[in-house]
Protein backbone atom coordinates (compact mmCIF):
# COMPACT_ATOMS: atom_id res chain seq x y z
CA UNK A 1 0.00 0.00 0.00
CA UNK A 2 0.87 3.85 -0.34
CA UNK A 3 1.48 5.06 2.85
CA UNK A 4 0.18 8.70 3.65
CA UNK A 5 1.96 10.54 6.77
CA UNK A 6 1.41 13.87 8.27
CA UNK A 7 4.12 15.61 9.92
CA UNK A 8 3.97 18.40 12.08
CA UNK A 9 6.87 20.39 13.38
CA UNK A 10 7.14 23.14 17.15
CA UNK A 11 5.86 26.26 15.51
CA UNK A 12 9.20 28.56 14.80
CA UNK A 13 11.55 25.69 15.71
CA UNK A 14 14.34 25.66 13.42
CA UNK A 15 15.36 21.95 15.05
CA UNK A 16 11.72 20.49 14.54
CA UNK A 17 12.02 22.24 10.97
CA UNK A 18 15.34 20.57 10.34
CA UNK A 19 13.80 17.01 11.14
CA UNK A 20 11.04 17.56 9.29
CA UNK A 21 12.95 17.85 6.18
CA UNK A 22 14.81 15.27 6.61
CA UNK A 23 12.06 13.05 7.59
CA UNK A 24 10.22 14.21 4.22
CA UNK A 25 13.38 13.78 2.13
CA UNK A 26 13.57 10.12 3.37
CA UNK A 27 9.92 9.35 3.16
CA UNK A 28 9.39 10.44 -0.24
CA UNK A 29 12.11 8.43 -1.58
CA UNK A 30 10.79 4.86 -0.25
CA UNK A 31 7.61 5.92 -1.62
CA UNK A 32 5.66 7.41 0.73
CA UNK A 33 3.01 10.43 0.54
CA UNK A 34 3.95 13.24 2.60
CA UNK A 35 2.73 16.34 4.01
CA UNK A 36 3.42 19.47 6.46
CA UNK A 37 1.83 21.67 8.53
CA UNK A 38 1.22 24.87 6.98
CA UNK A 39 3.71 27.23 8.80
CA UNK A 40 6.41 24.18 8.51
CA UNK A 41 5.69 24.18 4.55
CA UNK A 42 6.86 27.75 4.51
CA UNK A 43 10.62 26.88 5.75
CA UNK A 44 11.26 23.50 4.29
CA UNK A 45 10.52 21.95 0.44
CA UNK A 46 6.96 20.07 1.29
CA UNK A 47 3.35 20.09 0.30
CA UNK A 48 1.78 22.19 3.33
CA UNK A 49 -1.61 21.15 4.29
CA UNK A 50 -4.19 22.02 7.08
CA UNK A 51 -3.49 20.17 10.33
CA UNK A 52 -6.84 19.17 10.29
CA UNK A 53 -6.66 18.00 6.73
CA UNK A 54 -4.24 15.55 8.13
CA UNK A 55 -6.71 13.41 9.59
CA UNK A 56 -7.26 10.20 7.67
CA UNK A 57 -3.66 9.26 6.82
CA UNK A 58 -2.12 6.30 8.02
CA UNK A 59 0.21 8.53 10.44
CA UNK A 60 0.75 11.63 11.68
CA UNK A 61 4.35 12.66 13.28
CA UNK A 62 4.14 15.35 15.77
CA UNK A 63 7.77 17.45 16.43
CA UNK A 64 7.88 18.95 19.24
CA UNK A 65 6.58 18.85 23.09
CA UNK A 66 3.35 17.96 24.85
CA UNK A 67 1.59 20.69 23.56
CA UNK A 68 2.37 20.23 20.00
CA UNK A 69 0.95 16.59 20.06
CA UNK A 70 -2.30 17.84 22.13
CA UNK A 71 -2.53 20.94 19.19
CA UNK A 72 -2.26 17.61 16.82
CA UNK A 73 -4.59 15.00 18.71
CA UNK A 74 -7.32 17.70 18.37
CA UNK A 75 -7.18 18.39 14.83
CA UNK A 76 -6.15 14.51 13.71
CA UNK A 77 -8.71 13.19 16.17
CA UNK A 78 -7.96 8.94 16.35
CA UNK A 79 -5.15 9.31 13.25
CA UNK A 80 -2.51 7.56 14.65
CA UNK A 81 0.01 9.72 15.81
CA UNK A 82 3.91 9.10 16.81
CA UNK A 83 5.38 11.71 19.08
CA UNK A 84 9.24 13.05 18.89
CA UNK A 85 10.20 14.86 21.68
CA UNK A 86 11.77 17.88 21.65
CA UNK A 87 10.75 19.16 25.20
CA UNK A 88 11.80 18.85 29.11
CA UNK A 89 9.47 16.14 29.99
CA UNK A 90 7.54 14.52 27.19
CA UNK A 91 4.95 11.92 29.33
CA UNK A 92 3.33 11.88 25.45
CA UNK A 93 6.72 12.07 23.34
CA UNK A 94 8.36 8.83 23.39
CA UNK A 95 10.50 8.68 20.85
CA UNK A 96 14.05 11.01 20.92
CA UNK A 97 15.42 13.44 17.98
CA UNK A 98 18.15 11.32 16.90
CA UNK A 99 16.04 8.33 17.37
CA UNK A 100 13.41 9.90 14.78
CA UNK A 101 13.99 8.55 11.60
CA UNK A 102 14.50 5.17 12.37
CA UNK A 103 11.27 4.58 14.01
CA UNK A 104 9.29 6.46 11.56
CA UNK A 105 10.60 4.45 8.71
CA UNK A 106 9.71 1.56 10.44
CA UNK A 107 6.22 2.10 11.26
CA UNK A 108 6.10 3.31 7.67
CA UNK A 109 7.67 -0.19 6.55
CA UNK A 110 4.57 -2.24 9.11
CA UNK A 111 2.29 0.10 7.15
CA UNK A 112 3.47 -0.84 3.77
CA UNK A 113 3.40 -4.42 4.74
CA UNK A 114 0.17 -5.03 6.79
CA UNK A 115 -1.59 -1.74 6.32
CA UNK A 116 -2.23 -0.95 10.44
CA UNK A 117 0.21 -0.35 13.31
CA UNK A 118 -0.30 -1.09 16.81
CA UNK A 119 -1.01 1.85 19.43
CA UNK A 120 -2.20 2.91 22.93
CA UNK A 121 -5.67 4.05 23.04
CA UNK A 122 -5.64 7.73 25.31
CA UNK A 123 -8.83 8.17 26.67
CA UNK A 124 -10.49 12.11 25.64
CA UNK A 125 -13.12 14.00 27.89
CA UNK A 126 -16.15 15.35 26.55
CA UNK A 127 -18.06 18.38 27.94
CA UNK A 128 -22.02 19.33 27.30
CA UNK A 129 -24.02 21.62 28.86
CA UNK A 130 -27.06 20.35 30.36
CA UNK A 131 -29.48 23.05 30.35
CA UNK A 132 -27.89 24.83 26.78
CA UNK A 133 -27.14 22.75 23.45
CA UNK A 134 -23.54 22.76 23.29
CA UNK A 135 -20.55 20.84 23.47
CA UNK A 136 -16.64 21.12 23.82
CA UNK A 137 -14.03 19.70 21.59
CA UNK A 138 -13.09 16.83 23.27
CA UNK A 139 -10.13 16.84 26.03
CA UNK A 140 -6.95 14.91 26.20
CA UNK A 141 -6.19 16.30 29.24
CA UNK A 142 -8.45 17.77 31.73
CA UNK A 143 -12.22 19.84 31.13
CA UNK A 144 -12.19 22.98 33.69
CA UNK A 145 -14.40 24.79 35.36
CA UNK A 146 -14.48 27.67 36.88
CA UNK A 147 -15.57 31.15 37.74
CA UNK A 148 -15.06 34.20 35.90
CA UNK A 149 -11.57 34.58 36.92
CA UNK A 150 -8.81 32.64 39.36
CA UNK A 151 -8.12 34.23 42.50
CA UNK A 152 -9.57 36.18 45.25
CA UNK A 153 -13.04 37.16 44.42
CA UNK A 154 -13.39 34.93 41.05
CA UNK A 155 -14.70 32.15 42.54
CA UNK A 156 -18.05 30.51 42.28
CA UNK A 157 -20.02 27.71 43.80
CA UNK A 158 -19.79 24.42 41.93
CA UNK A 159 -21.46 21.48 43.42
CA UNK A 160 -20.08 18.04 41.73
CA UNK A 161 -22.41 15.24 41.41
CA UNK A 162 -21.54 11.99 40.91
CA UNK A 163 -24.01 9.65 39.44
CA UNK A 164 -26.92 12.06 41.03
CA UNK A 165 -24.92 12.07 44.41
CA UNK A 166 -23.55 15.29 45.77
CA UNK A 167 -19.83 14.51 46.73
CA UNK A 168 -18.72 18.37 46.77
CA UNK A 169 -20.23 21.66 46.98
CA UNK A 170 -17.83 24.42 47.93
CA UNK A 171 -16.74 28.00 46.40
CA UNK A 172 -13.90 27.16 44.14
CA UNK A 173 -11.41 28.56 41.70
CA UNK A 174 -13.03 25.69 40.08
CA UNK A 175 -13.11 21.90 39.82
CA UNK A 176 -10.81 20.36 37.48
CA UNK A 177 -11.86 16.20 35.53
CA UNK A 178 -8.30 14.96 34.17
CA UNK A 179 -7.92 11.62 32.26
CA UNK A 180 -4.84 9.56 33.32
CA UNK A 181 -2.49 11.45 30.80
CA UNK A 182 -3.76 14.82 32.32
CA UNK A 183 -2.73 14.01 35.74
CA UNK A 184 0.76 15.00 35.37
CA UNK A 185 -0.54 18.38 34.09
CA UNK A 186 -2.95 20.95 35.37
CA UNK A 187 -4.03 18.35 37.69
CA UNK A 188 -0.60 17.94 39.47
CA UNK A 189 0.09 21.34 39.58
CA UNK A 190 -3.67 21.78 41.60
CA UNK A 191 -3.07 19.01 44.04
CA UNK A 192 -4.23 16.24 42.30
CA UNK A 193 -3.12 12.80 42.54
CA UNK A 194 -0.82 10.69 39.87
CA UNK A 195 -2.39 7.98 37.89
CA UNK A 196 -0.61 5.60 35.81
CA UNK A 197 -1.21 5.86 32.15
CA UNK A 198 -2.36 2.44 32.20
CA UNK A 199 -5.19 2.69 34.59
CA UNK A 200 -9.12 3.59 33.42
CA UNK A 201 -10.28 6.41 36.07
CA UNK A 202 -11.06 9.98 35.69
CA UNK A 203 -9.73 12.59 38.78
CA UNK A 204 -12.23 15.05 39.94
CA UNK A 205 -10.11 17.83 41.77
CA UNK A 206 -10.95 20.99 43.54
CA UNK A 207 -8.88 24.37 43.04
CA UNK A 208 -9.12 26.08 46.44
CA UNK A 209 -11.69 25.32 47.67
CA UNK A 210 -13.23 26.84 51.02
CA UNK A 211 -14.77 23.48 52.06
CA UNK A 212 -12.19 21.20 50.49
CA UNK A 213 -12.25 17.46 49.54
CA UNK A 214 -9.95 14.91 48.82
CA UNK A 215 -9.44 14.45 44.52
CA UNK A 216 -11.68 11.78 43.74
CA UNK A 217 -10.73 8.69 41.57
CA UNK A 218 -13.74 7.47 39.18
CA UNK A 219 -14.61 5.14 36.76
CA UNK A 220 -14.75 6.63 33.31
CA UNK A 221 -18.71 5.70 32.67
CA UNK A 222 -19.20 7.38 35.45
CA UNK A 223 -22.57 10.39 34.96
CA UNK A 224 -20.51 13.02 36.29
CA UNK A 225 -21.89 16.89 36.91
CA UNK A 226 -20.51 20.17 37.75
CA UNK A 227 -23.25 23.01 38.53
CA UNK A 228 -22.19 26.02 38.60
CA UNK A 229 -23.93 28.97 41.15
CA UNK A 230 -23.34 31.96 42.98
CA UNK A 231 -21.52 34.13 40.10
CA UNK A 232 -22.09 36.33 37.28
CA UNK A 233 -20.08 34.57 34.41
CA UNK A 234 -18.44 30.92 34.71
CA UNK A 235 -16.46 29.02 31.88
CA UNK A 236 -16.13 25.40 30.77
CA UNK A 237 -12.65 25.19 28.93
CA UNK A 238 -10.92 21.91 27.15
CA UNK A 239 -7.59 21.00 26.83
CA UNK A 240 -6.87 25.18 28.04
CA UNK A 241 -7.96 26.14 24.59
CA UNK A 242 -11.47 25.75 23.78
CA UNK A 243 -14.12 27.31 25.61
CA UNK A 244 -17.92 27.70 26.51
CA UNK A 245 -19.09 30.95 28.34
CA UNK A 246 -21.71 29.44 31.02
CA UNK A 247 -24.62 31.70 32.56
CA UNK A 248 -24.91 30.60 36.04
CA UNK A 249 -26.79 28.71 37.55
CA UNK A 250 -25.53 26.47 34.63
CA UNK A 251 -24.75 22.52 34.66
CA UNK A 252 -22.17 20.51 32.69
CA UNK A 253 -21.73 16.89 32.13
CA UNK A 254 -18.35 15.24 31.39
CA UNK A 255 -17.96 12.04 30.27
CA UNK A 256 -16.06 9.90 27.51
CA UNK A 257 -15.44 11.18 24.05
CA UNK A 258 -16.75 8.83 21.29
CA UNK A 259 -13.43 8.60 20.16
CA UNK A 260 -10.04 8.50 21.86
CA UNK A 261 -6.17 9.30 20.54
CA UNK A 262 -4.18 6.60 19.39
CA UNK A 263 -0.62 6.66 20.28
CA UNK A 264 1.85 4.64 18.57
CA UNK A 265 5.97 3.89 18.37
CA UNK A 266 7.78 3.49 21.48
CA UNK A 267 5.91 4.69 24.39
CA UNK A 268 7.66 7.20 27.13
CA UNK A 269 8.39 5.39 30.12
CA UNK A 270 6.18 7.06 32.96
CA UNK A 271 8.34 7.39 35.67
CA UNK A 272 11.48 8.28 34.28
CA UNK A 273 8.56 11.83 33.46
CA UNK A 274 8.40 11.97 36.80
CA UNK A 275 12.00 12.23 37.79
CA UNK A 276 12.18 15.29 35.36
CA UNK A 277 9.35 17.12 37.16
CA UNK A 278 11.62 17.27 40.09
Amino acid sequence: MDVAVGIVAQRNNERAQALAATLVDTLEREGASVVVDELTGEAIAATPVPVAAMAGRDLVVSIGGDGTLLFVAREVGPTPILGVNLGEVGFLNAVAPEDALDVVTDLVADLEETGTVEGRELARLQATGVDEDWTLEPALNEVVVHGPRRGHGGGATIDVRVDGRQYAESHVDGVLVATPTGSTAYNLSEGGPLVHPSADALVVTQMAATESMPPLVLEPDTELTLTVSGADTAYAISDGRNRQRLEPPATVSISLADESVTLVGPQANFFDGLDKLE
